[in-house]
């Protein structure tokens, strides 16, 4: 198995624009081979951000590569950019091979 996570930092008093977003979303993932399971989780408050992460299962590195260059994957990240004013920075990928 291959877990995906992209790390936001968030605007606190945004945090709630922010998982509306993520809750209204279509993501377009359930029909894409080898997906698992998805989940938006909050970590972290900092002072001038709350730490939020995208948190994908699948099958196999090679299934969550093979959807980053589908349309699916265009469809679901087109207005990714519209809501950069919730962000600090960019989000952080981070890629892990399950093990156990």
């Amino acid at each position: 198995m291959y877990i995906a996570l992209n790390r936001f930092k968030i605007i606190p008093n945004r945090h709630a624009d922010f998982e509306k977003i993520w809750r209204n979303r279509e993501t377009h993932l359930e029909k894409v081979p080898g997906f698992l399971s998805f989940n938006l989780i909050k970590g972290k408050t900092a002072q001038d951000y709350i730490i939020y992460a995208s948190h994908t299962t699948w099958k196999s590195q090679q299934d969550f590569l093979a959807w980053t260059k589908s349309e699916s994957f265009r469809r679901a990240h087109k207005n990714a950019g519209a809501h950069s004013d919730l962000y600090l920075g960019h989000p952080e990928f981070e890629g892990f091979d399950v093990v156990l």
